[in-house]
């Protein structure tokens, strides 16, 4: 790190309001330690305090690191904020961050770029639901989620018609727009992507859930899930995934970070589920385990984030 780097002010932003508010305070604190190891100043900001815009514009810091995840700051919301502050953040724009946020218009987006996913249903609340037909177009197995939500909030896997319902009724407490994908049995991998302009593809990591989905105890709580890097498929299907990765980040039009949920069906193909553009920073979290692999340990790795920010 050069003297003017060491000098930075990066303000770390997290906490906030959403319903990962926890795993966010979390990642902040993690971040926050890094970055001092890695020679920055540091002020720690919880957007979740009334007072947390005048903090910044106080602070006025060389960069915001933003730790948030889910609504009202993975979204967007917090993007625009930044930008109107004129003040340069770690990660996605806002479009990018809307997008990605939101499963089905990324959903939308990748369908038209070519991008391969899952076939899925768009529902909106109050609109008819037809469980029959959603069964005969995606089959008896089906993974519905809220559409703004991270973190496997909401999310249920419906074995079949019967469950269907309950699901649905399951995701729309959460949001009034839903997704219904069709399940892919296979290996569920993930791969992380450094960069703006020169994007880098860390080596692909396979999850495998102590319960039948990635969900929100198998994230959080250590011992719940394994993370096997590099993934147990053949290298060709590694060098796919790495490219559906960087493919997507650029179709979203994400910056600095961002990391692509992919699942191998058993025939060997290859499925985006969605894109992650604020990752867990937490010790259990898969962005920052992909990156040691990579020989990237935690601080360099958000000492990197933060030069993305100001190139």
């Amino acid at each position: 790190m050069t003297d003017g780097q060491a000098r930075l002010l990066v303000a770390v932003l997290k906490g906030g309001r959403s319903a990962e508010r926890e795993v966010s305070l979390n990642t902040g604190a993690q971040v926050a330690a890094a970055l001092l190891e890695a020679g920055y100043r540091v002020v720690e900001i919880d957007a979740g305090e009334d007072d947390f815009i005048s903090r910044l514009q106080d602070q006025r810091p060389d960069v915001v690191f933003i730790c948030l995840h889910g609504r009202l700051g993975e979204d967007g919301t917090v993007q625009g904020l930044l930008e109107l502050l004129d003040m340069p953040y770690v990660g996605s724009g806002v479009l990018a961050s809307a997008l990605a946020m939101d499963k089905v218009m990324s959903k939308h987006v990748f369908a038209f770029a070519g991008i391969p996913t899952p076939a899925y249903a768009a529902l909106r609340r109050g609109d008819p639901v037809d469980t029959d037909a959603l069964t005969a177009a995606l089959g008896p197995k089906t993974v519905v989620k809220p559409a703004n939500e991270g973190s496997a909030i909401g999310v249920t896997i419906a074995h079949s018609s019967v469950e269907l319902p309950g699901a649905i009724e399951t995701a729309f407490e959460h949001d009034d727009s839903v997704l219904v994908e069709k399940f892919v049995t296979g290996i569920e991998l993930t791969v992380g992507v450094l960069g703006n302009r020169d994007l880098e593809a860390l080596p692909t990591l396979e999850i495998v859930p102590e319960h039948e989905f990635y969900d929100y105890e198998s994230k959080y709580i250590p011992g719940m899930s394994r993370h096997i890097i590099p993934a147990r498929i053949p290298e060709a299907a590694q060098a796919e995934c790495a490219r559906l990765a960087i493919e997507a980040h650029r179709v979203l039009g994400c910056r600095g970070m961002s990391r692509t949920d992919i699942m191998i069906a058993e025939d060997g193909a290859a499925y985006v589920l969605e894109v992650n553009t604020i990752p867990g920073m937490t010790t259990t979290s898969l962005l920052p385990d992909a990156a040691r692999a990579a020989g990237i340990e935690f601080p360099e790795l958000c000492a990197r984030l933060v030069s993305y920010a100001v190139e």
